[in-house]
Parts: structure tokens; C-alpha cells; sequence
């Protein structure tokens, strides 16, 4: 299935090869991954000067120069007196833009944490981000580490928005809820991508409500995951990737949702 939510950039003008000193380049948090100490101690104490590479800075209109790509050798730079690094260098981007840039650049490289991608993410305003987000707070929640109000399982929830949309993402936060009520467990993510993928593939025949009570009544959400896992890894003779346990956990919610209904009335897996 295609994405539904691409990456884009308009046309700039871009240098190469550009010397600029250490002191003179910056940070911007909001466009960024969180700085890891530790990962540039190991790059500084196993420097090669030579291999350092080119980092990518975006110029902005007022002359100052923001770090895109390559925070961590900026880091080590100063942690071992190197005055200047070679950039390629972007002008006229904004903030918003900044971020895009390095979400492009980081797609196939070293990438950023999940959590660290959807900050950006939203720093950069692209749609999917922008739209989890809206869902997210429709129900009173934020993406962070998992707890009763926060939702850790980032890729999880992205994918539900890029394959089935936000409105989809909405019901299926309120649907665990109304069955688990607001646990750490209730917002796992194989949890959350089975009922996403339920609703997705099925939500114009499906009464919220009564798919919750169903869910709600059959285990906690603890022992849904549990189950889910023993299913998914069958004793280790079948695949045991995230991917597998959401379509587990979605053929569970399909066999709960069937329970007592007649034939003409069952949803067909899909």
C-alpha cells in the first residue's frame, strides 16, 4: 500500500563543500534528535578527523546557521578542539522546513528514535504527525514513554494514521479505553494496531460500543497481550515480529467480535 503521507521539500538553493566554525553553528531542539552524551564520547574517543564527513546546516534568512544533520560531530568538534567542519549548506528554510530536511536525510541513514521522529515530526507540520497528534488529544493523550495518559508505541500508532487515517486512530484509542479502561497495557501497540486494523479494515459494520464490551469482557488488556504473543510465536514455530502480532491480535478481535453472532452477520477476515 502506498504512503499516504510523504515527505516533500520546495526547491532551495544549496551549497557544498563549506567551511564553517564550530562556534558559529547551532541547535534548534524542536528540529532535532536528542543529543546522546554517550554515543559522541565513543565517536570522540575513536575519532578519525579525516572521516568526519559532511554535516548538513540550513542557513537561515537573518544569517544564522542551524545544524540539520550532524549534531553528534558537531559534539565531538568541540569536545576535541576541531575548529571547523565542511557542511552542505541550505538557504531560505524555516524551521518547519529544517525539520522536513532532516527527516529526509535521516530516511535512510542512522535513524532517529521513534519518539524523536514524531517531535520533529510535528515541528515539521507534515499531515501524518499533525493528524496522531489531533487524535492523540481528541482523547486526552500525548506520545511519550507509556503510562495510564501517555502512548509509547510511536511507530504503532503512525501506521494506523498512515493506513486507515486519524479518524480510524481515534476510535480505536477510545474503543481500548472503553474496554481496558486507561492502563500502561491498554496503549501496547500490538494491542492498539490489531483493533486499528479491525476498524480499518471493517469500522463501517462495527458499533464502537459493542466492540469494546465484547473486547472489554473476553481478557484485561494484559492478558490480551499475553495471549497474543503465546499466538503469534506458537512456540517458536512461526514468525514473532510486530507485524505478525497485530495480524493476531486482529484475527482474535475478529473470532471475539463473531462470538454469538449468526452467520449472515460475521465479519470474514480479511
Amino acid at each position: 500500500m502506498p504512503k499516504r503521507y510523504p515527505y516533500e521539500l520546495r526547491a532551495h538553493e544549496v551549497e557544498h563543500g563549506v567551511h564553517i566554525p564550530v562556534e558559529e553553528l547551532k541547535i534548534d531542539d524542536k528540529a532535532q534528535r536528542t543529543l546522546n552524551e554517550q554515543r559522541a564520547m565513543g565517536i570522540a574517543n575513536n575519532l578519525v578527523p579525516e572521516a568526519l564527513g559532511t554535516i548538513v546546516v540550513s542557513q537561515r534568512a537573518n544569517g544564522d546557521r542551524f545544524i540539520v544533520d550532524g549534531m553528534h560531530r558537531w559534539h565531538v568538534c568541540k569536545l576535541r578542539d576541531i575548529p571547523s567542519l565542511v557542511a552542505e549548506v541550505h538557504h531560505g528554510l524555516d524551521q518547519q522546513e529544517e525539520a522536513i530536511l532532516f527527516l529526509i536525510k535521516n530516511r535512510e541513514s542512522s535513524k532517529p528514535t521513534p519518539l524523536d521522529e514524531y517531535k520533529i515530526g510535528l515541528t515539521a507540520g507534515l499531515p501524518l504527525f499533525v493528524d496522531t497528534e489531533k487524535a492523540l488529544r481528541n482523547r486526552d493523550l500525548v506520545m511519550g514513554s507509556t503510562g495510564t495518559n501517555t502512548v509509547g508505541a510511536v511507530a504503532g500508532v503512525l501506521r494506523i494514521t498512515d493506513l486507515y487515517g486519524p479518524e480510524t486512530l481515534e476510535r480505536t484509542l477510545k474503543v481500548a479505553e472503553d474496554a481496558w479502561g486507561r492502563t500502561k497495557e491498554t496503549w501496547d501497540g500490538m494491542l492498539l494496531g490489531g483493533i486499528g486494523m479491525f476498524l480499518g479494515r471493517h469500522g463501517d459494520d462495527i458499533d464502537d460500543k459493542v466492540l469494546a464490551e465484547k473486547i472489554g469482557k473476553k481478557d484485561p488488556a494484559f492478558r490480551w497481550r499475553a495471549q497474543v504473543v503465546a499466538l503469534a510465536s506458537a512456540g517458536g514455530t512461526r514468525h514473532s515480529g510486530t507485524g505478525s502480532r497485530v495480524s493476531t491480535c486482529y484475527q482474535r478481535i475478529v473470532g471475539v467480535w463473531n462470538t454469538g453472532r449468526r452467520a449472515e452477520n460475521r465479519i470474514t477476515a480479511a
